[in-house]
């Protein structure tokens, strides 16, 4: 059975940390371009960025790029979302997401597995 599980948010103060970490089984994620995307309250879901599965290229949406970073560790199937410099509006429900025909996109309805999110809350 194919899972992703998100881990590693929490409440933070603006400016601060955190690293959001996306384990898998049932595949490995060295054949698949992993997506990490977000959903604030009242707001579509949006992409945040992915990684590619062919040469490990990187995309980041604007809103995030210069402050977050992905990565990933194939040995371990796990995808990191380094987040710094958060930001008030980074609050929200973050997912990641596997695309099968690893693709170059932040798409949602391009991914073909998901997690069931963790929550990132930046406040004072």
């Amino acid at each position: 059975q194919v899972q992703l599980v998100e881990s590693g948010g929490g409440l933070v103060q603006p400016g601060g940390s955190l690293r959001l970490s996306c384990a898998a089984s049932g595949f490995t994620y060295e054949y698949y371009t992993i997506g990490w995307f977000r959903q604030a309250p009242g707001k579509e879901r949006e992409g945040v960025s992915c990684i590619t599965s062919s040469d490990g290229s990187t995309y980041y949406a604007d809103s995030v790029k210069g402050r977050f970073t992905i990565s990933r560790d194939n040995a371990k199937n796990t995808v990191y979302l380094q987040m710094n410099g958060l930001k008030p509006e980074d609050t929200a429900v973050y997912y990641c997401a596997a695309d099968t025909f690893s693709r170059m996109s932040v798409e949602p309805y391009q991914y073909d597995y998901w997690g069931q999110g963790t929550q990132v809350t930046v406040s004072s």
